[in-house]
């Protein structure tokens, strides 16, 4: 049996977007067994796959931390008799496991550390989406459109009813829209102020509002549920990943910073209007179905102020978040929604 891994150990979004890698991975070599090594966060995305065989998770904080325990994992790993790895992880861990593994063929990134680890070395290009990047990597040839192929996930029977059973007492003729306020990055996380002018806005609409997110953004969620007034629900910390797609597909909308949630959306295939703060789109991250869009000031010269965001804005203003007025938000949806009705 032919095998491959595939080295995603980076966070959520990143997980969501490499999807499509393994899609058309699988397409390219149908008898092929695809394992994917990943972080615990992220193992629920992979087994959510139905062209993953296998998905491995590393502990890089605590149990495989040390180059010795590392060592021993990959022993294990080795095992597989992996024939190719792809690594659209760049660190320097993943470049040491690759390198262990003793594969045949291995393919990594230009801008990879240690880079001299891998057989294939692929360009990175910074102007591209990265589901193009990733689909670079595997080397599939694409179009302006072809590379805008949505992830894809299977959902299982109980995570439906889970989510079904919330509408239940719902009425079908209510509009919904999701705010997901969180981010691992300060600097990426839109004003709390501000989103709760957008949800009120967005109830004088007659939308009824989930706010959405993992535990690490209940107090967030509440917060501004309880700033917000009626017609606005928490769901933060109640759904799996795979859940919480299935909860977005029963949306009209979902309004969130460049975080994770963005490619969930994408992941449901529903309008999905990102705001980006300290980030830009154009590091390649941006909801990419064509239903979907983006809003960003970008009028100032510390503006991105770093790749990932930052815990704090460096000059302590964060006029990339303060000055996208809740109003601008509102008319963007609206544009964004008649487009998709005409």
């Amino acid at each position: 049996m032919y095998k491959i891994l595939i080295i995603q150990t980076a966070f959520i979004g990143d997980a969501v977007l490499t999807l499509p890698l393994i899609q058309k991975l699988k397409e390219l070599y149908n008898d092929a067994e695809i394992d994917v090594l990943s972080i615990s966060s992220t193992e629920e995305i992979f087994n959510a796959s139905p062209f993953v065989n296998q998905v491995f998770v590393i502990d890089k904080k605590n149990k495989h931390k040390g180059l010795f325990s590392l060592y021993k994992f990959v022993q294990k790993l080795k095992k597989k008799n992996y024939s190719k790895v792809y690594s659209p992880h760049r660190s320097y861990r993943s470049a040491i496991i690759t390198k262990l593994l003793s594969v045949k063929e291995s393919f990594s990134f230009s801008n990879s550390k240690f880079k001299f680890f891998y057989i294939n070395i692929i360009p990175y290009d910074k102007n591209k989406h990265e589901v193009q990047r990733n689909l670079d990597l595997i080397t599939y040839k694409y179009d302006d459109e072809s590379w805008r192929m949505l992830p894809v996930v299977k959902f299982k029977e109980n995570s439906k009813n889970k989510v079904e059973d919330f509408f239940v007492n719902l009425k079908s003729n209510i509009k919904f829209a999701a705010v997901a306020p969180g981010s691992i990055w300060n600097t990426k996380k839109y004003p709390e102020k501000h989103f709760v002018e957008v949800i009120k806005l967005l109830k004088e609409d007659s939308y009824t509002v989930f706010l959405i997110g993992g535990k690490d953004d209940e107090n967030l969620c509440n917060s501004i549920k309880n700033k917000s007034g009626e017609k606005v629900i928490s769901v933060a910390g109640k759904y799996t990943l795979i859940e919480s797609i299935e909860l977005l597909k029963r949306m009209d909308i979902l309004i969130a910073n460049d975080s994770a949630p963005t490619h969930l959306g994408v992941c449901a295939n529903i309008p999905v209007l990102t705001i980006y703060c300290s980030t830009v789109p154009e590091f390649g991250f941006y909801p990419y179905n064509k239903k979907s869009s983006y809003i960003s000031y970008n009028n100032l010269q510390c503006k991105p102020c770093g790749m990932h965001g930052l815990k704090e804005c460096p000059i302590k203003s964060f006029d990339c978040g303060n000055l996208i007025e809740p109003q601008h938000i509102i008319m963007k949806i609206k544009e964004m929604l008649n487009d998709r009705n005409s």
